[in-house]
């Protein structure tokens, strides 16, 4: 049997929370662009939590924007699918599964583009959601007549401009606009483009006012491990269980954070924040924004090196060996949470740290090393920079644990090109390398000495926009863990440790 609307009275409720018929006559609400899994366990759970309660009482309008995949399945399922939250929280076992009924249905933005700017005709639309990933939130030069406009702020401008058309310019028709993609100021960085792009495409002063006084774009930071399908065994398992098949069947970890920047009218649009403490509404959010990005992925980025050089595949998988548990819980409370560079109370910050633990601990989250390495240049220029400046700065000494994550980059840097791609190789197999920086590093691997090879990196003030090279200490400790890892492998002692090449 197959999830459907049709098949939801042939489930037997326990196992599984199954939604009242009423829900499905709730009106639409929400216009989401993006149907990833992160959207599907965050955003449009919390709307369901809240349908269910009779708070928000909306529903949401999905646009399928790619080329890349289907909806059948959406279209199969009448648009529901089961979302199983699993994890720790205070020391409780979470195991929570639902049916959510959000869904009103999904639409191609390729083939249905006029049934989507029907939708700006509707009163009842208040928001709009997006997760796009970090690409859809850039400048290009679009325009917003095609059917539809390429870039996802070209689609969003042309939604805006049909609404404004459809209602005159009323001052209650503006929408409330808020991005999850994992960009700095988000909503700010949107509105700017939006803005650009509507006077690229010379549109009237008149919607430029209304676009600008009625429609709010608010930056907001989601935080929550979507990993997605669980792997077929348990998927097998869960089907069995329920009574029923889901293709679109995701796991989420327990613990979840949506914070948005707004004020009380934008509470009362967004209500569904009402029924989920996750939902955080403020005016200002950047302290969120700096516990996630220093201590969760700040951690999973000076590790990752680390747990994949040693021959771990997972993250709980690394957090059973005790050695590298030490590693990480003394690199986020002893480094980490010392040099945010932000003003954080100490208790505040070793709180999250032990939320991070507790996610990163967590027995029913596949989350793999190697996907946490994608971008990883990147990722420690962004995420791990300012913690290292900050860190010496406060303290006047250098962070050794955060030593070992550097060299640790640099060694799973050590990658050769072949047919465009490139790879490092550990324990005699290869490993695909996907980061901006494969190229240099390649070239640096093959030329340079090792010392040769930190010292480059570290004044390539291109990349980091400082020089390394300059910080006392730093180039000799760095060089000191990488040739130790060259030599002897992570000396973390793991039961199950791949040799070092």
């Amino acid at each position: 049997m197959m999830l459907s609307r049709f098949t939801l009275k042939h489930i037997v409720p326990g196992a599984v929370k199954v939604p009242d018929e009423h829900l499905f006559e709730l009106p639409e609400k929400v216009l989401q662009f993006g149907t990833g899994v992160l959207l599907r366990g965050l955003a449009d759970h919390y709307i369901d939590k809240a349908n269910r309660k009779g708070i928000f009482n909306g529903r949401i309008v999905v646009v399928k924007s790619t080329s890349q995949g289907g909806a059948d399945a959406f279209e199969k399922q009448d648009a529901l699918y089961t979302l199983c939250i699993r994890g720790m929280k205070n020391n409780q076992t979470i195991a929570e599964n639902y049916i959510n009924a959000a869904i009103s249905r999904v639409l191609h933005a390729q083939r249905d583009w006029e049934q989507i700017l029907s939708c700006a005709h509707d009163q009842g639309m208040q928001v709009i959601i997006s997760n796009t990933t970090e690409v859809g939130i850039q400048l290009v030069n679009d325009d917003i007549r095609r059917h539809p406009p390429v870039s996802y702020p070209g689609k969003l401008l042309a939604f805006l401009y049909e609404r404004f058309k459809a209602f005159g310019g009323s001052v209650h028709s503006g929408m409330v606009i808020v991005p999850t993609e994992l960009v700095p100021d988000n909503g700010k960085k949107l509105e700017a483009i939006v803005l650009e792009l509507a006077h690229l495409n010379g549109l009237p002063e008149e919607f430029m006012e209304w676009l600008e006084k009625y429609n709010y774009f608010c930056n907001s930071l989601v935080d929550r491990i979507v990993p997605g399908s669980p792997e077929p065994a348990q998927q097998a398992a869960l089907e069995k269980e329920f009574g029923y098949t889901d293709a679109l069947l995701s796991i989420a970890e327990a613990y979840s954070l949506w914070a948005i920047e707004g004020d009380e009218n934008i509470r009362r649009t967004l209500s569904f924040a009402a029924a989920n403490e996750e939902v955080v509404i403020m005016p200002d959010i950047d302290l969120h924004r700096e516990l996630k990005l220093r201590l969760l992925n700040g951690s999973h980025t000076l590790s990752c090196g680390v747990a994949f050089l040693s021959g771990f595949e997972t993250v709980k998988e690394a957090m059973d060996e005790p050695a590298f548990a030490a590693y990480i819980s003394n690199l986020l409370s002893d480094e980490l949470a010392n040099g945010i560079p932000y003003p954080v109370e100490p208790q505040v910050a070793a709180q999250f740290g032990q939320s991070v633990l507790d996610r990163f601990r967590n027995p029913y989250i596949r989350h793999y090393w190697k996907s946490i390495t994608m971008q990883y240049s990147t990722k420690m220029k962004m995420r791990c920079l300012p913690i290292l400046l900050e860190y010496y700065e406060r303290h006047g000494r250098l962070p050794g644990l955060f030593a070992k994550g550097f060299a640790a980059w640099l060694y799973f840097m050590r990658v050769r090109e072949k047919e465009g791609r490139y790879y490092g190789e550990l324990n005699g197999q290869p490993y695909e390398v996907t980061d901006d920086m494969s190229a240099v590093f390649a070239k640096r691997w093959q030329e340079l000495t090792p010392s040769e090879l930190v010292f480059t990196t570290l004044a390539d003030r291109s990349f980091w926009k400082h020089d390394l090279s300059l910080l006392p200490g730093w180039q000799d400790l760095v060089l000191q863990q990488l040739e130790e890892i060259m030599q002897q492998g992570i000396q973390l002692k793991p039961s199950k440790k791949r040799v070092i090449n």
